[in-house]
Parts: C-alpha cells; sequence; structure tokens
C-alpha cells in the first residue's frame, strides 16, 4: 500500500513540475539561464511575503495571460 501511496505522491510532483515548466515556457523564459530564473523566483518570493498589492498586480497580470490563451 505504501508503495501505491508513494508512486502515486511520485506522478503527481512530477506532474506539478512539468506544469511549472509550462509556465516558464508560457512566460516567453524558455531561453533564459536557469540561474536567473532562480534569482528572480527568490527575488519575488521575498517580495510577495511583504507586498499585497505586488500579489494582487501580479495575479491580474497571469489571470488575464490565461484569460489569452485561446488567441
Amino acid at each position: 500500500m505504501s508503495k501505491t501511496i508513494s508512486s502515486d505522491a511520485r506522478k503527481k510532483d512530477t506532474r506539478d513540475k512539468i506544469e511549472l515548466g509550462g509556465l516558464i515556457v508560457k512566460a516567453g523564459l524558455r531561453f533564459e539561464k536557469r540561474a536567473l530564473l532562480l534569482g528572480a523566483l527568490i527575488d519575488l518570493r521575498n517580495r510577495l511575503k511583504s507586498n499585497d498589492s505586488e500579489r494582487s498586480r501580479l495575479t491580474a497580470i497571469g489571470a488575464e495571460a490565461f484569460g489569452n490563451e485561446g488567441e
């Protein structure tokens, strides 16, 4: 039973990582260096900790980008 749970957890983890990679591609950052992407994400995490308005602003931008998927 624990082997099944472990397998299911690994599959979910893999799916999550693939989806996150897709976000990098969708944002047009596919060819940026990994160090740059990680640095940007760490900086973003730190900014979001103390700035709810920045979180709202970026959420709106992302929601608009998802809304334009069919175009």
